[in-house]
């Protein structure tokens, strides 16, 4: 099991505005509703007791069946790995981090020149995320612009599965694909049943701000839900644009949304391992794009996670984003900022934590590498100080007494590495040894780092060439080299 420390040192609301939040959600969808555009969730609302107006397509859910549904909704979701020290437990205040998004575009790792993604990125990155100790999960964050678009989701499943041992998400974009994805899973676990016991997958269905149900994602939903797989129901409200302005507001048009999304879950199959969650920003009012690293996103993603805190429900929250277009300073306080923030607030799925740029339009290696550092720096902070008799020291201050030096004192030794941080890419020398060694910056020293770990690290164990075989056999628009 992945080791996870526990956050919440950072909480933005105040338990009367907590509650303000969960009534203001519950009156959106008990009085307002959610416009429901797939006709079998429509339906199984109507079954259960909604307030459903078929000529709007309004789905009003009642107070009782929100409640039931948080209620009968897991308060604890295994994702597993396929190496079971990769498991990740989600629950409280546990706090993990890893990938995320969905792009277009990649900086290339030879050139530096942005291009559109291909599977063999999808793979790189899988092998990236798998080596890089701070990164909990693989969301598969970039689109295979180089296969038809039937194709994308296997492709992107495939290369994800074959290449990380750590837990994977996705989003999808065909039902085909979803399926093929299912079955993908399947045959890597050894079987249905196997991957049901130990899912090592999950799914991202999304809500539609404002207060909408699509037929596209809530298809994907109930799909994924009968198969009782794990998956997150984020929405993704922009405030100023698609959610009030106010962060409140965005705040409990975003629950509204996400419950809704985790009541139909319940609905279909008691119980389904569904994360609620945010996706939330701003829209910048001097350009009226999406901003991706707006600090008021982190803010929103915290508000979200104290409410997942209060229902006692685990979340798939947002955090690390850049709206840089270089990997440069503004890209690396932009994502240390609200993976501090969110991170605090102890959100437990933190996906878009690693890689992103422009607006959350294109990822970078290197960047990865570096956000890599900053979750660890911020997981040092939320580890804390430890204070007790061992760790005050009383007596081994007593023994050095003044004037005395502890670098040489077994001490120091037995806790120098949990205490400090050790950072790879922050260089620390003198300046004459720093320009010695070539005067690299950040960027090329995690360039450095990138390239060793692209060419000698493979996942353990590996996926069985066999099986690859026999997968790729079943599924030829797979398209690529294995490793």
């Amino acid at each position: 099991m992945y080791q996870a420390i526990k956050g919440g040192q950072l909480q933005l609301l105040n338990s009367s505005q907590v509650n303000s939040i969960h009534e203001n959600a519950e009156r959106l969808l008990g009085e307002v509703g959610m416009q429901i555009k797939c006709r079998q969730a429509f339906e199984i609302f109507e079954k259960n007791g909604a307030d459903c107006d078929a000529a709007s397509e309004i789905v009003r859910i009642p107070r009782a069946m929100l409640e039931k549904a948080i209620k009968t909704a897991p308060s604890r979701v295994i994702i597993h790995g396929r190496n079971e020290n990769h498991d990740v437990l989600l629950e409280k205040n546990r706090v993990h981090y890893g990938t995320g998004g969905t792009v277009m575009y990649v900086n290339d790792f030879e050139t530096g020149k942005k291009r559109n993604a291909a599977t063999h990125d999808i793979r790189d990155f899988a092998i990236l995320t798998d080596a890089l100790e701070n990164l909990a999960f693989y969301v598969i964050h970039t689109y295979p612009g180089d296969v038809r678009e039937e194709d994308a989701d296997v492709n992107r499943f495939y290369w994800a599965i074959t290449n990380t041992v750590k837990p994977i998400m996705g989003g999808m974009y065909t039902m085909k694909g979803l399926r093929e994805a299912i079955r993908i899973s399947e045959m890597a676990a050894g079987g249905a049943d196997k991957l049901r016991e130990r899912p090592f997958v999950s799914f991202i269905t999304l809500m539609v701000s404002p207060l909408v149900m699509d037929w596209h994602y809530t298809d994907f939903l109930i799909e994924v839900a009968k198969k009782g797989l794990p998956l997150a129901v984020p929405s993704e409200p922009l405030a100023g644009a698609t959610s009030p302005v106010t962060l409140a507001g965005t705040i409990a048009i975003n629950l509204a949304e996400t419950l809704a999304g985790l009541t139909l879950a319940q609905l279909i199959t008691p119980g389904c391992p569904t994360l609620i969650g945010s996706t939330s920003s701003i829209m910048d009012m001097s350009t009226g794009t999406y901003s991706g690293g707006a600090i008021e996103s982190a803010m929103i993603n915290a508000g979200m996670a104290q409410m997942a805190q209060h229902y006692d429900l685990p979340i798939y929250g947002t955090g690390g984003q850049s709206d840089s277009k270089l990997n440069d300073a503004q890209a690396g306080y932009e994502s240390a900022c609200q993976a501090m923030a969110v991170g605090l607030s102890g959100s437990n799925w933190i996906h878009d934590s690693a890689g992103l740029l422009e607006n959350c339009t294109t990822v970078s290696y290197e960047k990865t590498v570096i956000d890599n550092e900053i979750i660890g720096n911020v997981l040092r902070v939320m580890r804390g100080v430890e204070a007790t008799d061992e760790t005050l020291a009383f007596d081994v201050i007593n023994e050095v007494g003044p004037s005395g030096n502890f670098l040489a004192h077994d001490h120091t030794v037995e806790h120098v590495r949990s205490e400090f941080f050790f950072p790879k890419v922050s260089d620390r020398r003198n300046r004459a040894v720093w320009e010695e060694d070539g005067g690299l910056d950040a960027h090329a020293r995690a360039h450095g780092i990138a390239a060793k770990i692209l060419a000698g690290h493979r996942p353990t164990p590996p996926v069985d060439p066999k099986l690859r075989a026999e997968i790729r056999r079943a599924f030829p628009g797979i398209k690529g080299e294995d490793l």
